[in-house]
């Protein structure tokens, strides 16, 4: 950028105005930059994305701008100037100031950003009585009011209430509560929506777009999911390796883009409605980030015999779990995660079951992998019934059946190489020798596209995707029949999801894989599904093929989750879609509470729906 643009970037009235920033950190003695040379501004009330996958530097450089980094291990350079105030120039106790004054910031994790000592109430307190002379009766009227403005329901009783008690969507609402206390003139979103589901995401976007317009406020918005840039942004600053690649107006990058990374990162967004007309799941198209050269997807052959017996079966699955409260920890109610859940899984076919945190999603997974026992039900793996197996018969069915968790990281030993990790149950089963494994491993490295002598390596020496292909890797050690994906791409950047579901289509056609599909990503469902069942309070809504359930979609729950689902189309980023102080029903019963089984009506061959 020329000196002639900064200035008069910095004259135009500019609410935020970033020039040639470059940030570096001290690595054994030596500074490393890891971003370089970014200049964009923010206007009055307009809203600007900064995307990119993880490590291209956009946390960095929000992190930058509030001044957060250590002093003594970090070095920022450049100029950045907010309402003309240059911020790298003012001592560390005026910057204070600035901070929740001026500019305040919203983080992605908000459990991790609430202490869980305190109550939320006295948590927004706080900030009005750091930054203003109000009184704490004042405080406490004013944090009321900013509870009830991001659409907290009950929100004076929810003063009292601490961090653990709230939904995740609930303490994203009190964390943008406590960044609105002092009215800031810029608002720093880092990945606000990542962590929550697609209804609640919707529900946070449309109260940023509402807040942005009643108080006129100017936002920096971090994401890696373009989906969320279409809905939300005015202009989008795309970072690759720490660089700024492309800058612009959000229509024009979306139609128009022209940097390779751009077009691949719009490549690998999946768009719902993409799959009319298709019956079979489809791979994404990989584009290089170099060259943006796409490969060209294929459908994957539909290896699923609907005439054969299931290779799983689900009938009737209960499981509760006790709440005991009191100092005799009298049973008090019960929370009804799955109820009467019933479904089929052939060879080589994806079954999804979606829904949100709460629906009972990943319990049902977890029951039929017995990792929790359930109260009741039936669960037959290649027609032999699980439910009563012995802990030696269970170790020799889990051969059949194999998981995949949500957190690469968490799932593997952070002290043992990853070769060790993919050998153990291979070698646990006595399947074949030390030398044997050696060849296993090798094998299934090279399978889910990593080098086999990246066995040396250790979990932490991987990137999150790769962590994920190691999982994979291990899961098809005893060459399972099942696999249970529980939300296994859903921490992942947009094109890392993309090559490892890709990985997932292309082992399921080679090696006759059968999949249950834990998600609440509905785009990425529609693309890799043969059938799909919708999850309500523990419940079964709807189930039934995936173009059925997609093209006509009749319980209002399904509607409601394929309604949030973020458009990739920026000139529908000013609509509202959501009623913003929705909230998933609670699954607590009382103890004496019976549940109804479910009757279902048939709509078309296959998709049945809960009679409402």
């Amino acid at each position: 950028m020329t000196g002639s643009q900064a200035q008069a970037r910095q004259t135009d009235g500019t609410v935020l105005s970033v020039e040639n920033l470059t940030t570096s950190f001290l690595v054994d003695g030596a500074w490393k930059s890891v971003v370089r040379n970014v200049s964009f501004g923010v206007a009055p009330g307009e809203t600007v994305a900064v995307v990119g996958e993880s490590g291209s530097g956009k946390s960095v450089t929000a992190l930058s701008i509030m001044r957060l980094l250590e002093a003594d291990s970090s070095r920022i350079e450049g100029s950045i100037s907010l309402g003309g105030r240059d911020l790298l120039s003012l001592p560390e106790i005026a910057m204070r100031q600035v901070r929740g004054n001026d500019v305040a910031m919203i983080f992605q994790e908000p459990m991790t950003s609430l202490n869980p000592l305190f109550t939320v109430g006295d948590q927004i307190s706080e900030a009005l009585l750091c930054h203003s002379s109000m009184s704490k009766a004042e405080a406490r009227s004013e944090t009321i009011r900013l509870l009830e403005k991001v659409r907290i329901p009950s929100a004076a009783s929810r003063f009292d209430e601490y961090p653990h008690r709230l939904s995740g969507g609930m303490r994203q609402r009190v964390m943008i509560a406590m960044a609105l206390a002092s009215k800031p003139k810029l608002l720093i979103a880092d990945e606000p929506t990542t962590a929550l589901d697609v209804t609640i995401q919707g529900q946070i976007l449309d109260l940023i777009k509402v807040l942005q317009e009643e108080e006129g406020t100017s936002v920096l918005f971090i994401t890696h999911d373009m989906g969320v840039v279409a809905e939300i942004a005015d202009r989008t600053v795309v970072m690759y390796r720490g660089e700024e690649v492309e800058t612009g107006a959000t229509p024009d990058i979306f139609r128009r883009g022209k940097h390779p990374y751009t077009r691949a990162l719009l490549a690998a967004v999946p768009v719902l409605g993409a799959m009319n007309g298709r019956d079979r799941p489809l791979r994404f198209p990989v584009v290089d980030p170099q060259t943006g050269q796409p490969d060209v997807p294929a459908d994957v052959v539909d290896t699923a015999a609907s005439g054969e017996r299931p290779v799983l079966e689900v009938k009737n699955l209960t499981k509760r779990f006790d709440i005991h409260t009191g100092l005799l920890g009298k049973l008090t109610g019960r929370v009804h995660a799955v109820e009467n859940v019933s479904f089929s899984l052939h060879a080589g076919e994806t079954l999804s079951l979606v829904g949100e945190s709460g629906c009972g999603k990943s319990t049902t997974g977890r029951a039929i992998m017995r990792l929790i026992e359930p109260q009741s039900g039936s669960v037959r793996v290649d027609g032999r019934e699980i439910l009563g197996l012995n802990k030696d018969q269970m170790r020799e069915m889990r051969k059949t059946v194999q998981m995949i968790f949500q957190d690469p990281f968490a799932s593997l030993n952070p002290r043992i190489r990853v070769g060790d990790a993919i050998a153990e149950p291979y070698l646990e089963h006595r399947m074949g020798t030390s030398q044997e494994a050696k060849a296993v491993v090798a094998e299934l490295l090279s399978k889910v596209g990593l080098s086999p002598d990246m066995a040396t390596r250790f979990p932490h020496e991987f990137s999150g995707g790769q962590r994920q292909r190691v999982c994979i890797a291990r899961a098809l050690a005893l060459r399972p029949k099942v696999i249970v994906a529980d939300e296994s791409v859903s921490a992942l950047d947009v094109s890392i999801k993309a090559q490892v579901i890709n990985l997932l289509l292309d082992l399921q056609q080679s090696l006759n894989l059968s999949y249950l599909f834990i998600s609440h990503d509905m785009a990425v469902v529609e693309r890799v599904s043969h059938r799909v069942a919708v999850m309500y309070l523990g419940e079964i809504v709807e189930i039934g093929p995936r173009a059925a359930v997609f093209g006509n979609p009749q319980h209002e729950y399904t509607k409601k989750l394929l309604a949030a689902v973020p458009i990739p189309d920026p000139d529908r980023r000013h609509e509202r879609k959501l009623g913003l102080s929705e909230e998933l029903k609670s699954p607590i019963r009382p103890v004496a509470f019976e549940v109804r089984p479910p009757d279902y009506r048939e709509v078309s061959p296959g998709h049945l729906v809960a009679i409402q």
